[in-house]
C-alpha cells in the first residue's frame, strides 16, 4: 500500500495540545478511534483519527465525529485502565526507527497477538499489548537487509511514567513472552522458546543487540 493504509483500529485518548500547534490545552484528551496509519519517510507514524466526543459526558462536544489526519504516534495513549496520565515520551522513544518508505504493509501478527510483550525503551525493559505490525518496502532503506526495521505498534502496559503511551519498535527492541504448548494452554516465558514443531527441539538464545 502507499501512503496511508487501514489498520485493526483501536480506541484511544488524544493529546489536545496537537490539535492546536502546542499552543494550549496541555493535559486535556480528546477521546477517538485510531482508524488508519501513514508513513512518510523520515517520520513518525502518523495516525488517522475520528474523535468519538464521549470525553464530554453528555455536554455538546464540537469534537465528536471529527477526523484528523496524520496524528503523530506520541499523541497518543491507549484507551486502557489508567491510574494518571502518562508522560508524553520524545518520539525517538517512542519509535526509535522512523519509518523508511512510502510503500508499506499492514499486517496483525495472529498467534502474537493475545502474548504480552517485552519492550526495551531507554535500556529498560516494559511490556506491552500488541496491536499490528507495520512493514516496508520500495526503498533503499528498505530493501537493504541490513537496515530493515519493521514497526510493531503496542499499547505501554506496566512501564511506570509511559504507562498507557502508543509505540512502534522494531524486532530487536521487542520480544514475545507467551507461547502456546501442545495440549493449547500457554505459559509465560522470557527464557529461550522450545519450537513446537514435532519432536525436533529448537532453542532460540537472547541475542545481543536485544
Amino acid at each position: 500500500m502507499y501512503l496511508t493504509s487501514n489498520i485493526p483500529y483501536f480506541k484511544c485518548w488524544v493529546r489536545k495540545e496537537f490539535t492546536n500547534g502546542h499552543q494550549r490545552d496541555h493535559g486535556e484528551y480528546l477521546h477517538g478511534l485510531a482508524v488508519a496509519v501513514t508513513t512518510i519517510p523520515d517520520r513518525c507514524l502518523g495516525f488517522q483519527v475520528i474523535f468519538t466526543g464521549c470525553e464530554a459526558e453528555g455536554k455538546p462536544n464540537p469534537y465528536g465525529g471529527a477526523m484528523w489526519a496524520r496524528m503523530p504516534i506520541t499523541a497518543l495513549v491507549g484507551d486502557i485502565p489508567l491510574q494518571e496520565w502518562p508522560d508524553r515520551m520524545e518520539t525517538h522513544l517512542a519509535q526509535p526507527w522512523d519509518c523508511s518508505s512510502y510503500d508499506h504493509g499492514i499486517v496483525k501478527i495472529q498467534r502474537a497477538q493475545p502474548s504480552p510483550w517485552l519492550c526495551k525503551i531507554n535500556n529498560e525493559f516494559h511490556t506491552g499489548r500488541y496491536l499490528f505490525t507495520v512493514d516496508y518496502a520500495e526503498s533503499e532503506v528498505s530493501e537493504d537487509p541490513s537496515q530493515h526495521k519493521q514497526s510493531h505498534v503496542l499499547i505501554l502496559t506496566d512501564a511506570g511514567k509511559w504507562t498507557g503511551n502508543v509505540v512502534a519498535l522494531p524486532n530487536n527492541r521487542v520480544r514475545v513472552t507467551v507461547l502456546g504448548d501442545r495440549r493449547g494452554s500457554a505459559r509465560f516465558s522470557t527464557q529461550p522458546m522450545d519450537s513446537l514443531c514435532g519432536a525436533r527441539r529448537f532453542v532460540h538464545g537472547p541475542r545481543g543487540d536485544f
